[in-house]
């Protein structure tokens, strides 16, 4: 089953640290709950593991992460995921994602991401609305995630400040130490299953009032 989002996410920060981020594979992965970086295998391919709980159940996806383009004139990452668990489900997504001045707000960025996701086994069931509902679920964590951890960087003046001093800018320095990772983890740790579980329970209920009427 295929499931397509086109999203525009308002960022409340600045395209250059919102760039610094979204161009650091292990910091962007700590913004995904439950995501984390494993290994790097090669240049532009990493395995990773990705946990998701919803109540007492739990599944845990192990995969690879290739970035295919990394575009810094055009503030453009595109990359494709694919992973499995032990219990034969599968999923894939490729993500084009793109960092564009906000228009209605000078001195801000929107993330503008563009994915299709593929999947296989027993999270097909829910079908393709279901899967939508819950694809922007964890969107909208993620986005929150990275609005933080890019926040936490050093504006674009103290970078300017720090090179006059001969220091390394921290916009660049903390995701690669980990910190820009590190706060998303603390503040979200796994997938919000709650928020999952009551979008299944809309979506059967709204199923049975379908059926009764």
């Amino acid at each position: 089953m295929e499931v397509k989002l086109d999203k525009r996410y308002p960022l409340e920060v600045d395209a250059e640290r919102a760039w610094t981020l979204l161009s650091d594979i292990r910091a962007l992965a700590g913004c995904m709950p439950g995501a984390q970086i494993l290994e790097q295998l090669s240049d532009n391919s990493y395995k990773g593991a990705m946990k998701v709980k919803v109540g007492p159940a739990q599944a845990q996806f192990g995969g690879t992460v290739d970035v295919l383009e990394l575009d810094p004139a055009a503030r453009r990452l595109v990359l494709r995921g694919k992973g499995a668990d032990k219990g034969g489900s599968s999923a894939s997504m490729e993500l084009h994602a793109v960092i564009e001045p906000s228009a209605d707000a000078p001195g801000q960025a929107v993330l503008h991401g563009d994915a299709r996701i593929e999947v296989n086994g027993k999270f097909a069931q829910f079908g393709a609305r279901m899967m939508v509902q819950v694809s922007e679920l964890l969107l909208g964590q993620f986005v929150q995630n990275f609005r933080n951890a890019a926040q936490q960087l050093a504006a674009p003046a103290q970078q300017d400040a720090a090179h006059s001093n001969g220091q390394e800018p921290q916009a660049q320095a903390a995701p690669q130490s980990g910190a820009a990772a590190q706060a998303p983890r603390q503040a979200a740790g796994e997938l919000n299953g709650l928020a999952i579980l009551w979008a299944l329970i809309k979506h059967w209920l709204g199923s049975l009032f379908r059926k009764g009427s």
